[in-house]
């Protein structure tokens, strides 16, 4: 199935137009997604059972954005029904945070690194979603950033029924831990300053060890969108937040007495460069190990355009 075909053609305009999208993204839907759609089909159609597909990529490669047309495409014109949740919904409470970061580190007050996010939640939604029968509900998280913390379980959105696909996307998805000597050295200033002893490292190192591994290794598929570089992310990081700045310019100031949320205000260019160097460590990681492994590599260029995705067949992923 190509994006000329019409039914398809206005499920891809309707996306480009509800995420104002520029329509230049319909070229990277029948070059970048529909291949990888195909291959999505041919996996679910030949394990004839769910399979979870991850997703990985650093901030900014545009994984919630494929994530999204995957789900929608595969749903709506593949007869494959899709789940789809990302690890930013699956954030500890920041209460559960804040005791993480009086009992072992006080970087892990901010979310984002391993370590902050429930694991066990994830896999019971997986879970569930495999073993939904016709006319069952499951419940998924959500996770309001503005208020930095998990929204009330009666308010998480449900999917309905059984799910063929299970999207599972996240900047660190998919990440291995690090030898341990790796940890020894500070890789940033944020981590020499405030880690010097590398006791929040090593944690967020253990936690890759044991329950992310469990978490990850069962995925059926990894997809990795890689940037181009550590760098690009910063800007890149940078650049949203300039965005965020100029619309929110005119819109009513929020309060934060109650120590709550870290995206209620805009962050300085300074801010951001501290803020991006809790996932530095991890990230350049990434990009230096998983595009060997990764079952599907999709390369993002400077200014976000993606590749075609180039699909590893091997035989499992070591």
């Amino acid at each position: 199935m190509h994006v000329s075909d019409s039914s398809l053609k206005q499920t891809v305009t309707g996306l480009i137009t509800q995420e104002a999208l520029p329509s230049t993204y319909a070229d990277t839907v029948e070059r970048t997604i529909m291949p990888l759609v195909q291959h999505i089909v041919a996996l679910q159609s030949q394990t004839q059972a769910s399979v979870v597909i991850g997703i990985h990529g650093a901030q900014g490669t545009g994984k919630s954005t494929l994530t999204l047309f995957l789900r929608e495409i595969l749903t709506r014109h593949h007869q494959c029904p899709t789940a789809s949740f990302s690890l930013d919904d699956m954030y500890l409470t920041r209460a559960e945070r804040q005791q993480l970061a009086q009992s072992v580190h006080p970087l892990f007050i901010t979310r984002g690194v391993p370590g902050t996010h429930d694991i066990a939640l994830g896999q019971r939604v997986i879970a569930q979603l495999r073993a939904a029968d016709t006319g069952d509900v499951t419940p998924i998280p959500s996770f309001d950033k503005s208020i930095d913390d998990r929204v009330p379980r009666e308010q998480w959105p449900l999917y309905e029924g059984p799910a063929r696909v299970i999207l599972v996307e996240g900047w660190c998805l998919g990440a291995r831990p690090q030898p341990e000597e790796a940890l020894e050295e500070p890789i940033n200033s944020l981590e020499a300053v405030e880690d010097p002893e590398g006791i929040w490292r090593r944690y967020v190192n253990e936690c890759l060890k044991g329950a992310y591994h469990r978490f990850f290794d069962p995925m059926d598929f990894l997809v990795m969108l890689k940037a181009p570089s550590m760098e690009s992310v910063l800007e890149w990081r940078t650049l949203q937040e300039h965005k965020l700045a100029e619309k929110l310019k005119n819109a009513p100031k929020m309060g934060s007495a109650s120590g709550g949320a870290q995206t209620l205000r805009i962050m300085s260019d300074k801010e951001v460069q501290r803020f991006i160097m809790h996932y530095e460590r991890v990230t350049r990681f990434c990009l230096s190990e998983m595009p060997a492994r990764a079952d599907a590599l999709i390369d993002v260029a400077e200014d976000h355009s993606l590749s075609l995705p180039h699909f590893n067949d091997q035989e499992g992923r070591t």
